[in-house]
């Protein structure tokens, strides 16, 4: 009884230190989600300002920035940027971007390269019969993605003067009402006709339209590069919300399932410990009866 006991206490002692490391691991990955919802609810209304401006621009300028795919069709190899996570906990997490991602690329008939932002994605593509390019750190804050976002532009910026790539897709996970998150597409490059038509498309907020100051070409080349910037930076903010939200739901997970285990285990432990006291009063009640019995009558 003594070693059931025993080891009862030792599992349920391993339990109640596992419980700590999961509430506090849950309290970081709930700090975390409400920084980036934050900054992605901020960099919306930013991205829809810079937006507005290219719409402004556009405006202006009479003629296209690229042929349209009518006149020019679309064949230049892909570079694919995937943003993933580098630690783990995150349940399907990098599995449903990967799918995605497969899937994706599977339907456009060019070459392809990955650039993965992530240990965990790449190990994860590494599997697939994709072709893997750049590898990228995963920031750990926000203020760190301006650096991370840099650097992917220079990277996009030479290899399509090496001509080694034409297109430029973003692949990442966005926060979802429901579903904690989804998988979500961007075609960043090239900004052909198609993507001025859907720009311009967009109808203006109020009854009175903007000018353009100091030369329309200018001033669209500096909301261009903003553009860009803002994307792949709300692209990493999207997915870091969205991989800190798969976190938390988790450490949710593993704290109600390690509260139910203790409630097992403390309930085992107590009824060994019931049965121990019982057999010992037994014991007791047997050996006083026994010993009343044997002894000779005054």
């Amino acid at each position: 009884m003594s070693d059931t006991a025993a080891s009862l206490s030792r599992k349920i002692g391993t339990a109640g230190d596992l419980q700590s490391v999961v509430r506090t691991m849950k309290a970081v990955a709930a700090s975390s989600v409400g920084q980036y919802e934050s900054a992605v609810r901020a960099l919306d209304d930013y991205y829809r300002a810079v937006q507005l401006g290219l719409v402004a621009c556009l405006r202006e300028i009479e003629q296209p920035l690229a042929p349209a795919p009518a006149q020019r069709r679309e064949t230049g190899p892909i570079a694919a940027v995937v943003f993933g996570s580098d630690q783990g906990l995150v349940g399907q997490f990098n599995d449903v971007m990967a799918d995605f991602v497969v899937k994706t690329l599977e339907e456009l008939p060019v070459q392809k390269t990955v650039w993965t932002v992530g240990e965990r994605i790449r190990s994860r593509l590494t599997e697939t019969d994709l072709v893997l390019g750049q590898d990228f750190l995963l920031p750990g804050s926000i203020g760190a993605i301006t650096a991370l976002v840099g650097q992917i532009l220079v990277e996009i910026e030479t290899a399509r003067e090496k001509g080694e790539i034409g297109q430029v897709y973003v692949f990442h996970n966005s926060p979802h009402a429901g579903a904690i998150y989804s998988p979500a597409c961007q075609r960043l490059l090239p900004l052909d006709e198609v993507w001025r038509r859907a720009l311009t498309g967009t109808v203006w907020p109020t009854k009175i339209l903007p000018e353009v100051m100091n030369g329309g070409t200018a001033t669209l080349l500096a909301f261009v590069q903003e553009y860009l910037f803002v994307s792949l930076f709300r692209a990493c903010a999207q997915s870091l919300a969205s991989e800190n939200a798969s976190r938390l739901a988790a450490m949710q997970r593993a704290e109600k399932n390690i509260n139910e285990l203790l409630e097992d285990l403390n309930r085992s432990f107590h009824r060994l410990r019931q049965s121990g006291i019982d057999e010992e009063l037994f014991d007791v009640i047997s050996g006083f009866e026994a010993l009343t019995s044997a002894a000779p009558p005054p």
